[in-house]
């Protein structure tokens, strides 16, 4: 490939890597909103249809190998919702930005496989005859 030429999906690597600087905070894991069962035997909850508890909103994410949990209250969601979906963005954009890198690399390797290539002969060894 000549310097002169623009590399293969040059531009649209630089595209993502401009999205990516525009991230600006992330939180890992899962947001889920739950409605659970107390624990009172004579509780609303327990009844037949029951009427659960809830809705709650559980933050689920690992850390140090471990699975930590925490709840949040609607205003720390709605303060903290645009990092959830900074996360699922950067991981969006990652996968793509792989995608374009992989299709870069079999293009330009396509092409210098079209080309031959010059290889010299190793010298030959002379053949050792034993005496």
């Amino acid at each position: 490939m000549s310097k002169t030429q623009p590399r293969p999906f040059a531009a649209t690597r630089k595209a993502i890597a401009a999205a990516l600087g525009e991230i600006d905070g992330l939180l890992p894991g899962t947001v889920i909103l739950r409605h659970m069962r107390c624990g009172k035997a004579g509780c609303k909850c327990k009844a037949d249809p029951p009427t659960l508890h809830g809705p709650y909103i559980q933050w689920t994410r690992t850390a140090q190998n471990k699975t930590v949990t925490r709840y949040l209250s609607p205003d720390q969601l709605g303060r903290y919702q645009s990092w959830f979906d900074n996360t699922r963005r950067l991981k969006d954009l990652v996968a793509k930005l792989e995608i374009v890198s992989l299709q870069a690399l079999e293009s330009a390797e396509a092409s210098t496989a079209k080309a031959p290539v010059h290889r010299p002969t190793p010298p030959r060894r002379p053949r050792q005859v034993d005496t």
